[in-house]
């Protein structure tokens, strides 16, 4: 027993060359400089040898260590190949096979990673024989195609039709210029295009 006690003054009294139990919480050893706690290597207040308390003070917890949260990162988003299709149609003067513009179709091709077909009919009004608007109508669908072909569009994906006056759209009456005129949507070239885009998906 002497010799229990003789060990425990002595640590008390190392200690004391550096530090003091603490006046406001007894059994804590704090700083004899600046009053402060003195704590271990993981931040926990060191309890004289003699100290009766049971759990320690709030204020000489070792604080929790900070945990950096990762940042959520935005998902990245996945191109990924959809089918595209698209249907337009290319309307002519009377009794001509002068193409107007494409530069909507062909802006729609080009926008395709890939394409399937260019599906092409062509149509003429009810005004002259059936013989003659059959012939007509698959002039303007082949002039609609040439036009696509000189814009890059491959010669085998084109496929081309025609139907002369048997499918109208227009109801007309009347005789002359305001017929003709009323029959404009008949004389026209449908164009379907086929084919798959790339887009992205979150």
């Amino acid at each position: 027993m002497k010799k229990i006690a003789l060990a425990t003054s002595m640590l008390l009294a190392i200690a004391s060359g550096s530090a003091m139990a603490h006046g406001e919480n007894p059994g804590y050893l704090v700083s004899a400089t600046d009053g402060s706690f003195v704590r271990d290597g993981n931040g926990n207040c060191i309890m004289t040898p003699n100290s009766t308390l049971m759990e320690p003070a709030t204020e000489c917890m070792a604080a929790a260590p900070a945990v950096e949260e990762e940042m959520a990162k935005p998902a990245e988003p996945k191109m990924v190949e959809v089918d595209a299709k698209r249907k337009f149609a290319v309307y002519f003067d009377f009794n001509s096979t002068k193409v107007g513009s494409l530069s909507s179709v062909i802006d729609f091709i080009k926008s395709l990673s890939y394409v399937e077909s260019v599906k092409l009919v062509g149509y003429a009004d009810r005004i002259g024989s059936d013989a003659y608007n059959q012939k007509l109508s698959l002039d303007r669908a082949t002039a609609v195609a040439s036009e696509l072909k000189g814009a890059g569009v491959t010669d085998w994906k084109l496929r081309v039709d025609a139907k002369g006056e048997t499918a109208p759209v227009a109801n007309c009456t009347g005789k002359g210029a305001q017929l003709i005129a009323c029959l404009r949507p008949d004389r026209r070239v449908d164009i379907e295009v086929a084919g798959e885009k790339t887009e992205k998906q979150m």
